[in-house]
């Protein structure tokens, strides 16, 4: 789950790391007014639910009423990747020397928490990674230990040689990590972290992203969550017991099973395809299942054909033969579908979908090449 800034950095404050004076604002006199109450100059900052915002327009310094009235008015109801503007913070403007990254985020490899840092920030991390990766400092944070004011000292003085703000990283990276733990996040970023004209430490931007699976505990966080469009359909998708995943392809796919579903994905990528969807139905023939399922594929306007790949463990095919002719009878569909039936009573099961004259085939190989050629002449 992904919060605004404005709410990151409300977190962060209560946890006593210094952050900009700043305002949320909804329309162009609100903006009006709290940057008149804040002082100029001021940022202007869209609060949506992605990255690159200041590429996109969204982030605008203003030295006046006038430059004020003219960002919120460009600002407000822009569209940055598929995100519209509805809100914006107005925060001080703060006179820095220099930019600093560091994250808290979650490294398998090492079964713990890493602690990122990199002198080069105010920049998206992703790009210092690809263009610059030893600009990027990694230390994995021993869970016994926690951050231990030693090692937090070692971080600092791996980003500044003044004493001065080795001490107040220390105090920052220590309330940084409880931050992290005490939430339940998977991502904790402050990009920048910035060096004040005067020497002190400011987090002018901050990032937070949750561990869905913890949220049951953090009842204040999740008050915080604004679904899109494509998470509230996979939250609706998991109340009927689905677990569905949108994604850029044309081939709508509904699977039993989530390795299952993941192999039928890696398929149609070997075949040159692009899969529209993880869909896993799980292991019930329960009709009104395939409908829901069958309803979730079809309201993406990108699926041009659905291919349904089951194997009967424990459920039994004929089952689901029986299951998919009753949902299908339910649902209009008007674009083509490839079945692939095996496993448990799979001979009953395709004698049953072959008397509705539904399309099988008998291979996941085959159906992936099937279905990539019906989207493709679907397309036509």
């Amino acid at each position: 789950m992904k919060i605004h800034e404005y709410q990151a950095k409300e977190i962060l404050a209560r946890y006593e790391i210094p952050v900009t004076k700043e305002i949320l604002c909804y329309t162009t006199a609100e903006v009006e007014t709290a940057a008149e109450q804040l002082g100029y100059p001021a940022v202007v900052k869209a609060q949506v639910l992605t990255g690159g915002r200041g590429k996109a327009g969204g982030v605008k310094l203003v030295r006046n009423a006038e430059q004020a009235t003219a960002a919120a008015g460009q600002i407000l109801g822009m569209n940055i990747k598929e995100y519209t503007v509805e809100k914006v913070l107005v925060a001080e403007g703060v006179s820095f020397v220099s930019e600093i990254y560091v994250g808290l985020t979650i490294d398998r490899n090492t079964k713990s928490a890493v602690f990122m840092a990199s002198k080069e920030g105010g920049v998206e991390i992703e790009e210092v990674a690809k263009d610059n990766p030893e600009a990027i400092l990694k230390f994995a944070v021993d869970p016994d230990l926690g951050m231990a004011p030693f090692f937090a000292r070692k971080i600092a003085f791996a980003l500044f040689e003044d004493v001065r703000l080795v001490n107040q990283a220390v105090d920052l990276f220590t309330k940084l990590y409880k931050v992290f733990i005490e939430t339940d996040a998977s991502l904790v970023e402050i990009n920048p972290l910035v060096i004040t004209s005067d020497g002190k430490l400011l987090a002018l931007d901050g990032k937070m992203t949750f561990d869905d699976n913890a949220l049951f505990r953090q009842p204040e966080i999740l008050a915080l969550n604004e679904p899109s469009e494509d998470e509230k359909k996979e939250i609706d998708a998991k109340d009927k017991g689905l677990s569905y995943i949108r994604l850029d392809g044309s081939i709508g796919c509904m699977v039993n099973g989530a390795g299952l579903a993941m192999a039928t994905m890696d398929m149609i990528k070997l075949y040159g395809g692009e899969p529209a969807n993880f869909l896993d139905i799980g292991g019930s023939s329960n009709p009104q299942k395939v409908i829901d399922a069958m309803n979730l594929i079809i309201s993406d306007k990108n699926v041009k054909v659905v291919m349904i790949n089951i194997f009967g463990g424990i459920t039994r095919c004929d089952d689901v033969a029986k299951g998919l002719i009753a949902a299908l009878e339910q649902i209009k569909i008007t674009i083509p579908i490839v079945i692939r039936l095996s496993g448990t009573n799979s001979k009953e099961g395709l004698e049953i979908l072959k008397s509705a004259n539904l399309p099988i085939v008998e291979t996941m190989s085959e159906a992936a090449e099937k279905a990539i050629a019906l989207s493709v002449d679907f397309l036509r």
